[in-house]
């Protein structure tokens, strides 16, 4: 069992941003564009029409042509067994890391239960999103629709484009680095401008979208609006139940208890209990963690700021900014960090 280092592959997207994904990868002349996201520890290619000839979103193993889908088919032993029964080779989650200069247009991802009905896959897309930095303090995240909403006025709306009007549907909740929100399948939502998020999700690229133009004014092709359900049978993948602000906040944003050790806390933010889907753990380390053995599967390390190593018995790894280490299951590692924040992933419920 091992830890593997991989490199986070920028994907296409109809929205405008990625000027802070440019700084973290130490990019010159960083810029906002159409490549807003990177997506890491990815076995899934990305949605685009137009692009269908270009495989993107695949990762790869740091400094090499290798894809990480092939690294895990020639080695599924890392994922643990009872993964492997249940799900094969898939890793099972998506990670990304989002970076908005615009509004990302009003959407909705399909539950486990409609993905297989309408698209017949295994995954949905329900997905959280962990705040990491904002442009300004106006940044916000759009999420639930309001008390009095309907099917009936939101599907007038889209056939109006009332861009404006569909947004105002949501509610509005300004956001802060280290807030966390847990994002349902069939719950509308909108990320705002000048947000930088690490997301993990289900291992699909199933949205649905009902701005036909972003705000920035890119026409979005049918296809990524209704993702070949058709403008009416795209709409089932809503759920129109209507929630406050506050009360979205009470039931989808979430903490976690703060645990201290030496050196360090972690947070358990998002546990089997919350979503079946991944688990979350946030925490900081300026010290070291001798002989950690993550028994209960594979684990997927993102460090947000900070240096380190992190070894297993068999090599070490530097860890700085960006770093995102794959941990096989029944690996034992130890961690050095030098006022290292991080962040850590499991993968589905057993």
């Amino acid at each position: 069992m091992s830890i593997v280092d991989l490199t986070g592959e920028r994907v296409w997207r109809t929205y405008v941003g990625g000027k802070g994904l440019d700084i973290i990868d130490k990019r010159e002349a960083a810029s906002d564009g159409h490549f807003p996201e990177e997506w890491m520890f990815s076995t899934v290619e990305a949605r685009n029409s137009g692009r269908e000839n270009l495989v993107e979103g695949l990762c790869k193993i740091k400094n090499s042509d290798e894809l990480f889908i092939d690294w895990l088919k020639k080695h599924p032993e890392e994922l643990g067994k009872g993964h492997i029964d249940k799900f094969g080779t898939t890793l099972g989650i998506l990670l990304k890391l989002i970076d908005s200069k615009e509004r990302l247009t009003v959407q909705v991802h399909p539950t486990k239960e409609k993905a297989m009905e309408l698209f017949n896959s295994q995954f949905g897309k329900t997905e959280c999103w962990y705040v990491i930095a904002t442009r300004n303090t106006k940044s916000c995240i759009y999420l639930g629709f309001k008390p009095g909403v309907t099917r009936e006025y939101f599907e007038e709306l889209f056939e109006k484009e009332d861009n404006k009007k569909m947004l105002n549907c949501l509610n509005k909740i300004i956001v802060k680095p280290g807030d966390t929100y847990l994002v349902c399948g069939g719950v509308p939502h909108a990320i705002g401008s000048g947000c930088l998020i690490a997301e993990v999700q289900e291992p699909t690229d199933y949205t649905i979208r009902v701005e036909r133009t972003t705000p920035s004014g890119f026409r979005i092709n049918d296809f990524m609006c209704h993702q070949g359900l058709g403008f009416k049978k795209m709409f089932e993948c809503f759920d129109f139940n209507t929630i406050t602000a506050l009360e979205a906040e009470e039931k989808y944003k979430k903490i976690g208890n703060k645990i201290n050790f030496p050196g360090g806390y972690y947070r358990n933010i998002i546990t089997h209990a919350d979503s079946q889907f991944f688990t979350i753990t946030s925490g900081y380390l300026n010290g070291t963690v001798d002989n950690f053995n993550n028994k209960d599967g594979f684990l997927c390390a993102y460090v947000i700021n900070g240096t380190g190593q992190i070894k297993d018995e068999t090599k070490t790894i530097n860890l700085e900014k960006n770093s995102q280490i794959f941990v096989g299951a029944n690996t034992k590692v130890s961690v050095v960090g030098h006022n290292l924040e991080f962040l850590v992933y499991g993968g589905p419920k057993i």
